[in-house]
């Protein structure tokens, strides 16, 4: 019931969002009946259907070819939908700001219009006519008499002369205004701005990200210096690496990458903190199979993270066990200098295979320092209670795709980074893949090589 209400909700609001993006990139720029609203229309309704195909295909047993079908442009849809809307919640401040200034803009240009045309009036009723003042002779012949002088001085009425047709053409056509070509309204010339420029934006923001996910982890280098740890064991270097998340989109040369990556550090040993695909051993096996080729002096080890839970975790053990890494399921083995433990994740609860820290922390000798493979960075309490010095986990993406570590924040007490929780330190990773949309924005992903170092050396 619970589920069935959320799945509405989420309906409800994902429908939200699009009417408010066919609105404002749609409906206020296109005019009703042409073929780019036809083409909008048609797209605010085809690209939400593929974004749930693409987010329910793989729950629901769907082919896998169908899976990659979907996968692309539904989630990346998803991904462009978030910055779109972000954008356009931008230009909603934006766009009445512009208004008032193309208001005032046209206000300022049809007042000096105004004020020339009342210029040319005045200076028209201002003309001077000038007056017939030339003496007529007197009717005797003779020079005029005072009188007949100052009579014939005297202004006499002038007859407005007729003015000829062509001239009266003239004057009428010169006194009808040119109606100059239909234009944009302002609101519309508003509208295409802020619609076009929140498309630029987000757009290339997901470009952007996309990019980062596909060229491939950076390596980020970190030094933990734990007081148990012997002067034998200074400098001895895990490979951290989360998330990898192999599945209808990154596949196996997404896997090749993060694998050719990781042996160019030359880490001692390997460490797969959960998370590593999104689908079935018989759809995602070929593509894990690069994982094989991991080399490092103490071996690779693997626990689960959430994500296995929900594509197979037995089989998936059993298959990185086949590939050379091992898996550590509430399990500890000890390394030169300090014990390796690995919990399995939170998810595992509902099938009976939950975390059991007595069992892989409960009878070591705690003069020994201990690391802690945990995919969620939730557990570090429990990690605190066992006396753990280190604990690596991943799980959050560092967010992934901004803003969303400020939802991380909430969930979890560490997103990022190296944090201290008592006499237990958590570093936890951005990870090295993506879920759901291909894209990273203000989370790049990334492989960590933890340098541990003694505090006796």
């Amino acid at each position: 019931m619970v589920f069935a209400l959320v799945g509405l909700v989420v309906l409800a609001l994902l429908g939200a969002v699009h009417r408010y993006l066919w609105r404002r990139f749609v409906g206020d720029t296109t005019a009703p009946g042409s073929p780019l609203r036809r083409a909008g229309t048609v797209a605010a309704f085809v690209l939400p259907l593929l974004t749930v195909g693409a987010m329910t295909s793989g729950r629901v047993g769907a082919p896998f070819w169908l899976q990659q079908v979907l996968a692309w442009p539904g989630f990346l849809w998803l991904a462009c939908l978030l910055y779109l809307t972000l954008a356009l919640f931008v230009g909603e401040a934006v766009r009445p700001l512009l208004l008032r200034v193309l208001a005032r803009r046209d206000a300022r240009t049809g007042a000096a219009e105004s004020g020339t045309a009342s210029g040319a009036l005045v200076d028209v009723a201002g003309e001077t006519r000038p007056r017939a003042e030339a003496l007529v002779p007197s009717r005797s012949g003779g020079a005029p008499n005072g009188s007949e002088a100052v009579a014939r001085t005297a202004p006499e009425p002038v007859a407005e002369p007729e003015a000829e047709p062509a001239a009266e053409a003239r004057d009428a056509t010169s006194a009808t205004p040119t109606v100059p070509a239909p234009s944009p309204s302002r609101r519309l010339f508003v509208s295409r701005v802020v619609g076009g420029a929140a498309a630029a934006a987000g757009l290339a923001t997901v470009g952007y990200g996309t990019y980062g996910v596909l060229r491939g982890p950076s390596v980020r280098r970190i030094t933990v210096p734990l007081a148990k740890l012997p002067r034998s064991a200074h400098g001895f270097r895990i490979a951290v690496v989360s998330d990898i998340h192999i599945g209808p989109i990154l596949g196996r040369a997404h896997t090749r990458r993060i694998v050719d990556t990781i042996n160019a550090t030359s880490p001692d040993l390997v460490a797969v903190v959960g998370d590593l695909v999104d689908g079935s051993v018989a759809d995602l096996g070929s593509a894990a199979e690069p994982l094989a080729a991991l080399r490092a002096r103490h071996g690779s080890f693997f626990v689960t993270g959430n994500h296995e839970y929900f594509s197979g975790a037995e089989q998936w053990v059993d298959h990185v066990r086949e590939l050379g890494l091992i898996p550590l399921e509430n399990a500890r083995v000890e390394i030169e200098g300090f014990d390796l433990a690995g919990v399995n994740d939170i998810a595992g609860e509902t099938e009976g295979q939950g975390p059991d820290f007595g069992r892989a922390l409960g009878d070591r000798d705690r003069g020994r320092a201990a690391v802690l493979l945990a995919h969620q960075p939730v557990v570090i309490h429990d990690a605190v209670e066992h006396g753990v010095d280190l604990q690596l986990s991943g799980h959050t993406h560092g967010g992934q795709l901004w803003p969303g570590n400020l939802l991380a924040e909430l969930a979890n007490p560490t997103v990022a980074g190296l944090e201290r929780y008592g006499d237990t330190q958590l570093f936890v990773s951005r990870g090295a893949g993506a879920w759901g949309p291909p894209v990273r924005v203000g989370a790049p992903s990334d492989i960590t090589v933890v340098e541990l170092a003694s505090r006796q050396a």
